[in-house]
């Protein structure tokens, strides 16, 4: 039987990026999963969280853990809400063990392709240049990548199922795994230090080549995408889900 997958969307994808929560039920679904979207998910509760109002986040966490809790997998094409209900979720007393058989069940999009479904034969075309942004929560949070910084086996999850594609041309960078300054309520409190961390992840693409900047986090995209906006870039942002969704078109 296929895997029956609940996807799970993150709010300001589902209010900025439908076309990336699109994207990932059509990619999932061509892969041969069964796919749900419980029509009641709501916030995660990490903007809380982050924000210091932890306990605040109980009752959304009692909701997620309720509302998926018939699949077999949650998926979602993020991975900083992602790392949050891994890692992060507060204690919930009485549902301790419904809430350690979601955390064992949750997947960023990528590492579920890679981890689970164990793609290595994707056959499809996507002749354009694409750089790549790893953003922090999935890079050091849920290892989705090697970090540059630590002595280790070199390892790259989404370019291992990119690299698969006809025609695309990986883009190296000169610091592959810079943080791009967003970092959620960072971008708010610290406003000209995150622009210009933004602007230097934007240099570095555009000096390298880029065609096509994609990553796992549309959040780390929509910050880099608004910079880039302002400043006559001429790059083009897509989630990688978008990329594998068209190329398997």
């Amino acid at each position: 039987m296929p895997p029956h997958v609940g996807l799970f969307i993150p709010c300001y994808m589902d209010q900025f990026y439908p076309q990336v929560a699109l994207a990932s039920l059509e990619l999932l679904e061509k892969l041969g999963c069964k796919v749900s979207y419980p029509i009641g998910q709501t916030c995660c509760g990490q903007p809380l969280a982050n924000a210091g109002y932890e306990r605040d986040t109980l009752t959304l966490a009692k909701h997620f853990v309720t509302l998926f809790k018939e699949v077999d997998y949650i998926v979602a094409p993020t991975g900083s809400c992602v790392l949050h209900v891994k890692s992060h979720f507060p204690e919930l007393k009485g549902m301790e063990a419904e809430l350690e058989k979601t955390q064992a069940k949750i997947y960023e999009l990528t590492e579920f392709l890679t981890d689970i479904l164990q793609l290595t034969s994707i056959k499809g075309k996507f002749p354009h240049k694409v750089g790549f942004h790893a953003s922090c929560h999935g890079l050091r949070g849920l290892r989705l990548s090697s970090s540059s910084e630590l002595q280790e086996p070199t390892f790259h999850k989404a370019k291992l199922l990119l690299d698969q594609l006809e025609g695309l041309e990986w883009v190296p960078l000169s610091r592959p795994d810079e943080c791009c300054g967003f970092g959620g309520t960072f971008a708010v409190s610290e406003e000209a230090l995150s622009i210009c961390m933004g602007k230097d992840r934007i240099l570095d693409h555009e000096r390298n080549g880029t065609e096509i900047l994609t990553g796992v986090d549309m959040s780390c995209l929509m910050h880099l995408q608004g910079i880039g906006s302002r400043s006559g870039s001429k790059l083009r942002y897509l989630h990688l889900a978008e990329i594998l969704n068209q190329a398997l078109s």
